[in-house]
């Protein structure tokens, strides 16, 4: 396998010593500064008596069915699950690969596979397997009991990666919300000490002895935890009214909104600060990024918008983490215009468009079928072959090819971004008094100035605003001019 990505060193880095580290930096600089130790135990405490499932990834064995596809996406994608499991912190020693039309319903891979399986782990000296997919609980338990080892699968190895870039209150509890939804089904209590007890006639007639409450402590557990989910539905709830208020305020303000998507670990944050100065963490492992970011930015013309980094999706991404997120990814569903970034040195980038625009429309349908327009963006084109370019752009001709990192193509990408953003819609003409300094500044910042003088009487502007701030710079219209046109616009 290729270096980890954990050990490769960030991009993004500052310029000179004397210049204080962003937040990006010391945020990456404290996620590198404590890692988990091969051959220690990272069990965590268990949920009472019942196994929580709580990885303990040192040296792992990755294995995959390959039922669709060609071959050379059945490898990227066994490659990606390397990349995902080196993110959460493991060594990677054997990577295997078996075609079938269908996974097996008992073990995944077969009887026969499972001992070929068996082999490979004793020889590589693992103590963990993760399965590329999701395993069904009666799959986990009959490989567990084959192996002997620690098996895993696709899902619970994101959530742990999710589990652990968490920083945020609103991330933190939509990752707790997903762990919950993935670990109910799959609880597994220990030996007949967890067994169903139960009284009279149904116990067998043991009478005496025999007698209990009817529920056993793995029922105690599930209650608890959708309790704990439902309680952090509402907190996840609330924290989405107060997104939605922002959106409002920003929507009354008439300030537009990009939303930047795509997959994981392709450039999303390094064009968020190619872009705003934002100084977010840049690191080049998946997930990096959880939490979203918003900044302010402006159009080369001075129009104001805000641009949001948002969470990376991949390959299957777990419904779970989909469903806890909703609240987080309907901000991509309110923008006015995507940015969807595009990695150029991934060999299969198609793939990448098609798993993000998948989930797009999932959310989209959420939204009673809206979907912001889109702008195919190909980042890191100073890792891509000329070929692969020439390919990509044969492609996607419409794509605007960047590198976030080196600043190659960026002004293009703000021109491109201030033609699709929405233009205020009243056009007017004002003489604003100097007292007015402060509405003056408001066109200026939400609006679009054509022309501007400054005369004896105040600053005249020629100007296109929004509904709303044209209703408030009317008593300044001129007479004769489009300043009827604005009362027009505001009513509408």
């Amino acid at each position: 396998m290729t270096e980890s990505p954990l050990d490769t060193t960030a991009r993004g880095g500052l310029a000179g010593t004397a210049t204080p580290p962003s937040t990006g930096d010391m945020e990456l600089e404290e996620r590198t500064s404590l890692r988990r130790v091969a051959g220690l135990s990272t069990e965590l405490t268990d949920i009472t008596e019942v196994e929580y499932r709580q990885l303990r990834l040192e040296r792992v064995v990755l294995v995959g069915v390959w039922t669709e596809g060609t071959s050379e996406q059945a490898n990227a994608s066994l490659v990606e699950l390397a990349r995902l499991a080196e993110t959460a912190g493991s060594q990677v020693l054997d990577g295997l690969v078996q075609r079938r039309s269908r996974p097996d319903p008992a073990t995944f891979i077969g009887t026969g596979k499972v001992e070929e399986l068996r082999a490979a782990v004793q020889a590589a000296g693992a103590d963990t397997v993760i399965a590329d997919g999701e395993l069904s609980p009666g799959q986990l338990r009959q490989l567990e009991e084959k192996l002997k080892v620690k098996v895993i699968d696709r899902t619970a190895l994101i959530l742990d990666i999710f589990a652990q870039h968490a920083r945020s209150r609103d991330g933190k509890a939509q990752v707790e919300l997903a762990q919950l939804s993935y670990l109910l089904p799959r609880l597994r209590g220990w030996g007949e000490a967890l067994s169903r007890q139960v009284g009279g006639r149904a116990a067998g007639g043991v009478g005496i002895g025999g007698r209990g409450p009817g529920e056993t402590k793995i029922e105690l557990d599930r209650r608890r935890i959708r309790h704990r989910m439902s309680k952090l539905r509402r907190e996840i709830a609330a924290m989405s009214t107060v997104r939605e208020t922002q959106r409002g305020n920003r929507r009354r303000n008439e300030v537009p909104s990009v939303a930047i998507v795509g997959y994981t670990n392709a450039g999303k944050s390094s064009l968020l600060n190619a872009l705003t100065d934002a100084g977010v963490l840049v690191e080049d492992a998946l997930f990096a990024t959880l939490d979203p970011t918003t900044r302010r930015a402006a159009t080369p013309d001075g129009r104001a918008y805000t641009l949001t980094d948002t969470v990376g999706f991949v390959r299957h991404l777990p419904h779970q983490l989909v469903e806890a997120f909703r609240s987080t990814l309907e901000e991509t569903a309110q923008a006015d215009l995507l940015l969807h970034v595009v990695d150029a040195s991934d060999p299969l980038p198609e793939d990448q468009i098609k798993a993000v625009r998948q989930v797009l429309i999932e959310i989209g349908e959420q939204r009673h079928g809206r979907m912001p327009q889109e702008l195919l963006v190909v980042n890191k084109t100073d890792a891509a072959g000329d070929l692969q370019l020439a390919r990509l752009r044969h492609l996607l001709p419409d794509a605007v090819f960047v590198s976030a990192r080196r600043g190659d193509g960026v002004a293009r990408l703000r021109r491109r971004i201030a033609d699709l953003l929405p233009r205020p819609e009243v056009d007017v003409e004002l003489l604003l008094p100097y007292t007015e300094g402060s509405l003056a500044a408001r066109v200026h910042a939400e609006g679009e100035v054509l022309a501007e003088e400054h005369t004896a009487e105040g600053t005249r502007l020629h100007a296109r605003v929004g509904a709303e701030l044209a209703t408030a710079v009317l008593p300044f219209a001129l007479a004769g001019s489009t300043g009827s046109a604005a009362g027009d616009g505001a009513g509408r």
